[in-house]
């Protein structure tokens, strides 16, 4: 599997391959590629599909020093460069989102569409930075704690039936990856106001039972994009919904891959 050396990190990602239109998908969170792969599976090999470990996750390598979703995007159009895609569909769930947005913002020309899922333009209140403060002081102090990593993975994905492989593999983070990470969650910038900048096609998927992002933040963020062509509310579905819930994910994302790859 390879790792491209971009911005002093070593990425890892997976290429579908072939001659399909390119779409790009940026994972969220303290998850890596594989939640994509109920994607994947319907997606390829008519699209060519590209998936990275962001920084801090996965089996990317990445130099541990403070950076921001405006870097990531650096990483995730570099690795363009490297495969030689001059244009591709982005797209990203939750801080995937937020650098699928950034990268609209940054390298319009490189955007054909967006897919944003669960994510947001806006940052969150007071109360849920503190938590995300507390959640990476807990895991210093306690390690990976029941107490700690069950509460994320029901906030990330929803019923207890969907927390493995993930609740094991977050067993095995060091906490030193995970630093700098939250601090580009915690300290990102609000790009709400600008939105309206953003023209491309975009499609818009968020779970009604996303305790993360609240489903009005979605709405709010389709409302602000003057390209979005559809606002999925996915059922039942917590953050992680295009993972949990890709029965209600699959079929409208390959229409709108189809429409506008």
């Amino acid at each position: 599997m390879p790792h491209v050396d971009l911005n002093g990190q070593k990425i890892f990602y997976e290429d579908s391959g072939g001659e399909g239109p390119p779409v790009v998908l940026a994972h969220g969170f303290l998850m890596d590629h594989t939640m994509f792969d109920p994607q994947v599976a319907v997606l390829a090999p008519a699209f060519r599909v590209i998936r990275f470990d962001a920084r801090g996750f996965g089996r990317t390598q990445s130099d541990g020093k403070r950076f921001s979703y405006w870097d990531s995007v650096e990483d995730c159009i570099r690795l363009l460069d490297h495969l030689g895609i001059e244009r591709a569909v982005i797209g990203g769930m939750s801080q995937g989102g937020f650098l699928t947005l950034r990268a609209a913002l940054k390298w319009p020309d490189r955007v054909k569409a967006l897919v944003l899922i669960n994510s947001q333009g806006g940052v969150d209140n007071a109360e849920t930075l503190a938590a995300h403060r507390g959640l990476l002081e807990t895991w210093r102090q306690q390690g990976p704690v029941d107490a700690l990593v069950h509460p994320i993975a029901g906030l990330i994905l929803g019923a207890p039936e969907h927390w493995e492989p993930w609740v094991s593999m977050w067993r095995k983070v060091p906490v030193e990856d995970l630093v700098a990470p939250t601090l580009a969650l915690i300290e990102r910038d609000d790009i709400t106001d600008r939105l309206g900048e953003i023209k491309q096609p975009a499609i818009v998927f968020h779970g009604d039972a996303d305790l993360a992002i609240s489903i009005e933040r979605g709405r709010l963020l389709a409302d602000k994009l003057s390209g979005c062509k559809n606002f999925v509310t996915v059922k039942g579905a917590a953050h992680a919904s295009n993972l949990t819930h890709a029965d209600q994910v699959n079929p409208p994302l390959l229409a709108f891959l189809r429409a506008y790859a």
